[in-house]
Formats: C-alpha cells, structure tokens, sequence
C-alpha cells in the first residue's frame, strides 16, 4: 500500500505517494537524490542517516517516510543557504572535523540539533549529542572541536 505524505523537506513544500513501508532514509535518497543522508549499518547504531524531523535528530533508517505526515524534515543539505556553508558545515571544515565525510552529515545533524536546543554548550553536551554517531575515522577530538568553534561562532565569540 501506499500513501499520500504531505511534508516540509528542506524548506520545500511536498506531495508524495509513499509506500507504507519505506523508510525515510530511502525515500530521502532515491525519490529525492538527497544522498547526503547515509545508511550506514541499517540498524540505527551508527548514527550516519541521521535528519532533524521538527527540529530534533532523528534515525531515517529506523523511520518510516509515512510516519512523518506533516513534519519538517531537514538534511545536510539543507542547512547551506545560497550556496554558503552554514556556521556548522564552516566549522566542520576549518577543524578539520571530518576524515573520510561517510558520518559527517549524521554528525553534522546531530550538533546541529543540539545548538539549536543549546547556545553554549561544553564537552560533555556535545559528547552527549554525538553519542549515537559513530566515526570510524577519528578519536572525534576534531569533531568536539568543530561544535565547539560553531557555538562560539554562532554567539559571536571568536573560536
């Protein structure tokens, strides 16, 4: 079966007839070519399909596309405006705060999720919203690094 889902991805208005059991992950991917979104162990513990769903983090791979009627969904893609890298995004690049990139989105939408609860967040904050994603790459040191030098960009300090 499907069904009709009308929902906000990345600011844009849409109308789709989704069948019941695909995950969101999927639909974000293929019917939407938004591929910044990862499936990475297909069974949440990786944390790299991770989207804000209203505003919080959420695991598309856990998620059916039906279930989000009517919620706002943002990617990684949609956090860049005009074309320019989002305080995060800046932050994760001058930090140097992704390796290979495969969980940086994941990442990047989880931090993202907790700067938009929290300003001014300290380490165990940030380790805390970050726990659920895993890097392969790194000792996340440079990931800490980055949420870091975003908050204290966001609230106008230097990093």
């Amino acid at each position: 079966m499907a069904r009709i889902v009308r929902l906000k991805v990345n600011g844009r208005a849409r109308s789709d007839a989704i069948p019941d059991n695909r995950l969101l992950v999927d639909y974000l991917r293929e019917s939407l070519r938004l591929t910044g979104t990862k499936m990475g162990c297909d069974g949440g513990e990786c944390g790299a399909c991770t989207v804000l769903v209203d505003g919080e983090p959420q695991l598309s791979c856990l998620t059916l596309a039906a279930s989000v009627d009517g919620a706002e969904i943002e990617t990684v893609e949609g956090l860049a405006v005009n074309g320019r890298l989002n305080a995060l995004q800046r932050a994760f690049h001058e930090k140097l705060g992704s390796q290979c990139g495969f969980c940086t989105p994941g990442m990047i939408m989880s931090a993202e999720g907790l700067l938009r609860r929290k300003s001014a967040p300290d380490e165990a904050d940030i380790r805390a919203a970050l726990s659920g994603n895993i890097c392969r790459c790194t000792g996340y040191v440079k990931i800490i690094e980055a949420v870091d030098a975003a908050a204290a960009a966001l609230r106008g300090q230097p990093a």
